[in-house]
């Protein structure tokens, strides 16, 4: 292929390098130009044009794309029609992505022109999920260089990219009690078990519990092994540290095998895997609890697509094995400074998870996250002010100075210079003077008319008006309640929260935790939406925790603002206005 500059009266048949402007729209590169589209270019002034060449011996950009992507294609993996040199491959079911990545970095040195990228090796997908994509950089390549490509993935001992299928199984789980385990914890290991097990289409057919100790365990597990099961998953009250612990000597005393204690991912590392009649045996980590992926993930869905885990594939899991920091704790593995105890109290934390970096620049949220989460996803921001102030007596408390500013620009402008997006204040008494007060604020405004049935009006006007609000992308992952009267919440948890909230996959309920206490803003998954709307009365959405507690994330808070919320001439002059 040859790029040259030509003139116009000469292009006919070549290939346009440059999308231009041809008056009535754009002529886009790649576009061959024929006689209309020389006419319409000649119309516009264009006198010279940029233009490929195609030689002999050379392969268009569509055709060298499509037999790159069939060459690639595995079992489970189907390539969409060629566009622009491009052909997408996507997962023809649920199942784990399997990537060579030796033979991909093969395939990738072959020519600068040729590529193809992947998602990472045993990433989960669903159905029609885009999985890889090749593309032909230039519009044609040499016919040596796409037979070259596909001679050496046909001659590949093992395919490059290729999809294997979750199979049917049958599960149990077995909760071990102690003091350590109340029903309450034991509830939530039982949801969080059964949730992973379900979008893996595994059966959860038996689960049952026993002390924590060895005789009754074994016991317990000899009567799950005359089930026929494929799988059994043991949690239990606290965690496995050695091959003579309770939960190995249980499984051994059982009549069963321990293949591996101890994982190279973390949080995941104190997990167990063995074999019991013919079943997997897995020794959960506490973290199984939690909503976001760790080391019994990368375990159980690869168990869940028949795939092979031994010694050597779980030494293997030790290169990406550091998975998330847990934001209570934002460098857990690191001591503290010099001069700094650590904490005699941690938090309780029901999810690790990522702390968002401190960057200067205010940017609305477009994140793509893990495959554990397909597409872009985005977190928008309701602060409500719309109430009467009926404690603060005549004034509306929102608009009581806090330093030079009224209270409620506070937290409207740390929700402006945050991640989140859109940004929605609610407003309701004294609306104009409200946003007279934010004027010059990057947020826009949702008037409940009907603030005066109570807070859950507004929460309702909130979250209608984000749904009414056209992203581009994708529905809401996820909203942030702010409260007016809380001038103390910073840009910096704002933050944190939505880091939490994409690394728990935008299904958990983050919350500040500031001093062992649950504090303000909440940060709410879309699939709570309609139970929050279906609120009445002058009470927030507080309740939804406790009956979603499996869901919840804590994340430190970096002051006492979280806990704040001023409702009283008193409160405000504490608080120094």
């Amino acid at each position: 292929m040859k790029l040259a500059t030509t003139a116009i009266d000469e292009a006919e048949g070549a290939i346009l390098a440059h999308s231009l402007d041809a008056g009535a729209g754009v002529i886009k590169k790649g576009t061959r130009l024929g006689a209309d589209e020389i006419a319409r270019l000649r119309a516009a002034g264009q006198a010279r044009v940029v233009v490929a060449r195609l030689e002999p011996g050379d392969v268009p950009e569509d055709a060298a794309a499509e037999r790159l992507a069939r060459a690639a294609a595995g079992p489970g993996i189907l390539c969409d029609p060629p566009f622009t040199g491009r052909v997408n491959l996507r997962a023809v079911e649920s199942g784990l992505v399997q990537v060579d990545a030796a033979l991909l970095t093969a395939l990738n040195s072959i020519d600068e022109g040729l590529t193809l990228a992947t998602l990472h090796n045993f990433s989960r997908a669903t159905s029609g999920q885009l999985v890889a994509t090749a593309k032909i950089i230039p519009f044609a390549i040499p016919e040596t260089v796409v037979a070259r490509a596909e001679a050496l993935l046909a001659e590949a001992p093992s395919d490059l990219l290729a999809l294997r299928p979750f199979v049917a199984q049958r599960a149990g789980l077995l909760l071990t009690t102690g003091a350590n385990a109340s029903e309450k914890v034991l509830e939530k290991r039982e949801r969080a078990v059964r949730a992973r097990l379900e979008r893996l289409g595994v059966g959860l057919e038996i689960v049952t519990r026993a002390e924590h100790k060895t005789p009754p365990l074994a016991r317990a597990l000899k009567d799950m092994a005359r089930e026929g099961l494929d799988l059994v998953i043991v949690f239990a009250a606290s965690a496995i540290v050695d091959r003579e612990d309770v939960v190995p000597a249980a499984l051994v005393e059982a009549g069963g095998a321990i293949r591996q204690l101890g994982l190279p991912v973390d949080p995941g590392n104190l997990l167990l895997l063995g074999a019991l009649a013919g079943a997997h045996v897995i020794g959960a980590p506490s973290c199984a609890a939690s909503l976001s992926a760790n080391g019994f993930d990368l375990v159980l869905e690869r168990l869940a697509a028949g795939l092979e885990v031994g010694r050597q594939e779980i030494a293997a899991m030790a290169l990406g094995g550091l998975l998330k920091e847990i934001p209570s704790r934002p460098q857990p593995r690191e001591r503290p400074p010099p001069g700094q105890r650590a904490s005699a109290h941690p938090l309780r934390v029901a999810g690790p998870s990522r702390v968002a970096g401190a960057s200067r620049v205010a940017r609305p949220l477009r994140v793509g996250v893990s495959s554990h989460v397909g597409g872009p996803l985005y977190v928008g921001g309701i602060v409500l002010a719309a109430g009467r102030s009926t404690r603060m007596g005549a004034r509306n408390k929102l608009l009581a100075p806090v330093g030079s500013e009224a209270m409620v620009r506070h937290v409207v402008r740390a929700l402006c210079v945050s991640r989140a997006a859109p940004r929605i204040v609610v407003t309701g008494h004294e609306a104009a003077r409200i946003r007279e007060a934010l004027a010059g604020l990057d947020c826009q405004f949702a008037h409940n008319p009907n603030y005066e049935k109570g807070l859950a009006t507004s929460l309702r006007a909130g979250l209608d008006a984000l749904a009414a609000m056209d992203q581009g992308e994708a529905p809401p992952a996820g909203a942030l309640i702010l409260l007016g009267d809380m001038p103390g919440v910073s840009r910096a948890v704002i933050d944190r929260l939505i880091a939490a909230f994409i690394d728990n996959a935008g299904e958990a309920i983050c919350v500040p935790v500031r001093g062992g206490r649950r504090g303000n803003p909440v940060l709410w998954p879309a699939a709570l939406f309609d139970e929050m709307r279906a609120i009445e009365g002058d009470t927030g959405a507080r309740h939804l925790i406790g009956a979603h507690e499996e869901r919840v994330v804590e994340v430190a808070a970096d002051s006492d603002g979280v806990l704040i919320d001023i409702d009283t001439p008193e409160a405000l002059a504490r608080y120094g206005a």
